[in-house]
């Protein structure tokens, strides 16, 4: 655990639990309590066993209000596109934007509503809505969502 002008703590967890934690988090930090002391922290890298695919390491920043730093953040979307209909899927190119901000101004997710998308159809980063004092990181022609035809 580590944050800008903080000392680095170095804690463990039980596995499940944390997997559970951050599995069913609603916001993109959360709170983590290290020796009495809580604090708000966010998932910054983790590393996993190649073959059996447990965790063996997990970077979590502290989220500390007014710092202006990088965050990964969840792509979710919303609703049923018509080229589902059409024998399409819903392909997401990009599961997590990578974006500069305080935590405050951070989303907790970029939701893109597909509805109105068909086969062949893609949404880039440029179509996504600009948050104020939220700068994208991504470059602003990568695709985010697409929806491909089926084989």
């Amino acid at each position: 655990i580590y944050g800008k002008g903080l000392e680095n703590i170095n804690a463990a967890f039980k596995m499940n639990e944390y997997i559970r934690t951050v599995r069913n988090k609603e916001t993109l930090s959360f709170p983590v309590s290290v020796s009495g002391k809580e604090m708000n922290v966010v998932v910054q890298s983790y590393e996993s066993h190649a073959v059996t695919g447990n965790l063996l390491h997990v970077d979590l920043m502290v989220a500390q209000p007014g710092v202006v730093t990088t965050y990964n953040v969840p792509v979710v979307t919303v609703g049923e596109a018509i080229g589902l209909k059409n024998k399409g899927l819903v392909h997401i190119a990009k599961p997590r934007l990578t974006v500069k901000g305080a935590i405050e101004n951070v989303p907790n997710t970029f939701e893109i509503d597909v509805t109105k998308m068909d086969t062949g159809d893609s949404k880039l980063v440029r179509d996504l809505e600009a948050i104020p004092n939220v700068t994208m990181l991504d470059a602003d022609r990568v695709a985010v969502v697409s929806i491909i035809k089926a084989k």
